[in-house]
């Protein structure tokens, strides 16, 4: 059967149909994605946290502007 034979299927019943046949539920999915992207927001916190400049010793010397002549 051809494209234009039949009306063409929604997105959302072609993903049920390929979960199904790949032996996944919708709740199974449901799981999978959290998972996915809670994974996602830890690497995003890790990356962040990365990103922060380290502290320096509290105390410590500071840098002074120096002119010179």
């Amino acid at each position: 059967m051809s494209r234009a034979d039949s009306s063409p299927k929604k997105a959302c019943c072609l993903i049920s149909e390929m979960l199904e046949e790949a032996g996944l539920d919708r709740e199974r999915a449901r799981r999978l994605r959290r998972q996915v992207l809670e994974g996602i927001i830890v690497l995003c916190q890790w990356q962040l946290e990365r990103m922060e400049p380290p502290a320096g010793p509290a105390g410590g010397r500071k840098a002074r502007k120096v002119t010179i002549e």
